[in-house]
């Protein structure tokens, strides 16, 4: 196996709790959280792990700055930042949006790592101004790196691959993985890690905004694409891809009932935070599978929670609780 560059700065391996009186409230399978809210750099979460591959890509190429681009409140972007900042980089971020009067949650701490923030007020102009910053700083020498939406390219797949070697070294015993996915980074790496290092439950995605057809192409490719990094050429299909876009209809970033129930359930019965955007939806889907009984009364889930615990403090997510 090949090994690609690696940072290490992560706090690894996460822990894994059971979760016995939400269990035992919804009254179907036996739920466990796999605490990637804890990875501990700027509050923690799911890109940490990319991070610390793309972060090595980025110095083993001689890049001075990282460039991303996300919403305004995006747990990626908090993250790019910081690790920024940590390691000597300047950081350009694109955000879609306008800028608030007043900085709160997630954009908050992107200010204070000090990062520059680019404003488009179309999402629809995101792409077009993500690659035309990225020109720009390449032509004034601020030798850029772009990181990928959310970290989802096949060198930031491979946090997720190695985070499966994480859980078997646990002694990880589970039918099912749940998450929330989006740009299919975190998807891609446990489908891969999964066949990599011989996982036998199943793994399925509850989507957060993207159709459930386009999941199943784009993380198949990615995870075809990130084995290729460490060896010979593993090819995913669409068939080896769970994914569900039954919860996402209301759009990204929309706060309804699904999502206000799940993060007062995990709080009232576990003291356990959730996000309104990722976490806060995909547990809303593993709830309303559970009581659905999709999962076995038997069966063992893990909730894999990807972070994103600043977004509870953004003012557009107040009325979280009624």
């Amino acid at each position: 196996m090949k090994t690609p560059p690696r940072l290490n700065f992560a706090h690894l391996p996460t822990p894994i709790e059971h979760l016995p009186r939400l269990s035992e409230h919804l009254g179907g399978a036996q739920i466990y959280v796999k605490r990637d809210d804890q990875t501990g750099l700027a509050f923690g979460g799911n890109k940490t792990r990319k991070l610390e591959f793309l972060v090595a890509e980025a110095q083993a190429q001689g890049a001075k700055t990282l460039i991303s681009g996300g919403a305004a409140q995006s747990n990626h972007c908090r993250q790019t930042a910081a690790a920024a900042t940590r390691y000597g980089f300047k950081c350009i971020l694109v955000l879609n949006g306008e800028e608030p009067e007043q900085l709160s949650a997630n954009l908050l701490l992107d200010k204070l790592f000090g990062a520059h923030i680019v404003w488009v007020a179309d999402r629809n102009d995101r792409d077009r101004i993500l690659c035309e910053t990225y020109e720009q700083s390449l032509a004034e020498g601020g030798m850029p790196y772009l990181v990928p939406y959310g970290g989802s390219s096949p060198t930031g797949a491979l946090g997720y691959a190695f985070a499966v070697e994480e859980l078997m070294q646990q002694n990880a015993d589970f039918d099912w993985i749940v998450f929330g996915t989006s740009s299919g980074g975190t998807h891609a790496g446990l489908t891969f890690g999964k066949r990599l290092f011989g996982f036998e439950g199943q793994i399925l995605g509850i989507s957060i905004d993207e159709d459930e057809n386009w999941l199943k192409e784009h993380v198949s490719g990615l995870a075809s694409d990130a084995s290729e990094l460490l060896g010979e050429r593993e090819q995913f299909e669409v068939t080896d891809v769970l994914a569900n876009d039954q919860y996402c209809k209301a759009g990204y970033g929309i706060l309804t009932d699904l999502e206000r129930e799940a993060v007062q359930l995990f709080a009232k019965y576990e003291g356990l935070l959730l996000d309104p955007v990722y976490t806060g939806r995909a547990a809303g889907g593993m709830i309303d599978l559970i009581r659905k009984g999709f999962f076995k009364p038997a069966d063992k889930v893990l909730f894999w929670h990807t972070g994103g615990t600043p977004s509870l403090f953004a003012d557009k997510y107040s009325e979280i609780v009624k």
